[in-house]
């Protein structure tokens, strides 16, 4: 008995272990495959991610370089354009005027009509003075201005890192100005028989720090430049002084086409007073037709002994006529 038990529960046991690893491996794959399906779908996910992060990448990369080599670009440009201005008066100046072209562009002004770039000027002893700018007004007045670049002290001025050097720099920076006020007023623009100017001259500094950081310093520089006939000006100060003088302008062109309407106004009322006067001559002349006209039908045939009784009486007496001007008549 022991035997056929063992035997028997043997055999139990494992048909029953079969039948659980059976019921068990299906439970399984019914738990896992939706996992699996998730986790492959999860894996073509990050890997699409993947892909198009290293895509991203790889344009960032590409935008980056390109980015990068304008800036080295840019930085050259400006290194090489203040090594330009740094190492040449003449190249500085040509800047300052440029910047000052610019500024009377977005004013509004009408170049050659409001404004001339490097108007040639005689001084009283022959001599060509050719302002950066001269300004016209109404009335034929017209204001000089003339840009002066302090720049060389002035960058000295910003790099340097010593005190003692700023000062020395900063008074160097100072000194340019005052240098180029001196020369300007030297020209005595308001002197010149071809402009008719105010008694000063616009100095126009186009670096606005540069103007800022020289006033700062010496506030005298105002006093200076105006006990010379010239007004020291920035781009923010020339730009409202240019907008003032084109609003100017604007007012005159107004001024004007109301004169010019007035003047057109006269003109048509006096010419239609010709036309009535005309017409009055015609109804007049037309009257005195229509008068004409009736003294002639009573001659012909309405009045007394008119010529229509006569031609008739003639026809009467035995004149040969086939046709009859009374039925006519």
């Amino acid at each position: 008995m022991n035997k056929d038990f063992e035997l028997l529960a043997s055999k139990i046991m494992k048909a029953n272990t079969e039948e659980f690893s059976i019921i068990n491996r299906k439970r399984v794959d019914e738990i896992l495959s939706p996992l699996k399906e998730k986790i492959t779908t999860f894996e073509k996910k990050v890997d699409d991610t993947y892909q198009k992060g290293l895509k991203d990448q790889t344009d960032l990369r590409a935008e980056l370089k390109k980015l990068y080599e304008l800036n080295n670009k840019i930085s050259e440009e400006a290194s090489n354009l203040t090594k330009a201005l740094k190492g040449d008066s003449k190249t500085q100046g040509d800047w300052g005027e440029v910047i000052l072209e610019r500024i009377l562009e977005r004013s509004g002004l009408v170049k050659d009509s409001e404004y001339k770039i490097q108007m040639n000027v005689k001084n009283e002893l022959g001599q060509n003075l050719r302002p950066d700018v001269v300004v016209f007004l109404p009335d034929d007045k017209h204001i000089v201005i003339d840009s002066k670049v302090s720049l060389t002290a002035y960058e000295n001025y910003i790099n340097a890192d010593d005190e003692l050097l700023k000062i020395k720099y900063i008074k160097e920076h100072t000194d340019s100005i005052k240098r180029h006020i001196k020369e300007l007023s030297e020209k005595q623009y308001h002197l010149q028989e071809e402009l008719y100017t105010p008694e000063f001259v616009l100095l126009f500094i186009p670096i606005e720090s540069s103007f800022s950081l020289a006033i700062q310093h010496e506030q005298s520089l105002f006093n200076l430049a105006w006990d010379n006939k010239i007004v020291i000006v920035s781009p923010s100060t020339l730009f409202a002084t240019l907008k003032t003088i084109e609003s100017i302008w604007k007012q005159e062109k107004q001024t004007r086409n109301a004169q010019e309407i007035a003047r057109e106004a006269g003109g048509l009322h006096d010419k239609f007073y010709g036309f009535v006067s005309d017409l009055e001559a015609i109804g007049k002349s037309i009257d005195s037709s229509k008068n004409k006209y009736d003294d002639a039908m009573k001659k012909l045939s309405t009045g007394k002994g008119n010529i229509l009784n006569r031609v008739d009486k003639l026809k009467i007496l035995g004149a040969k006529a086939d046709k009859s001007l009374a039925d006519k008549l």
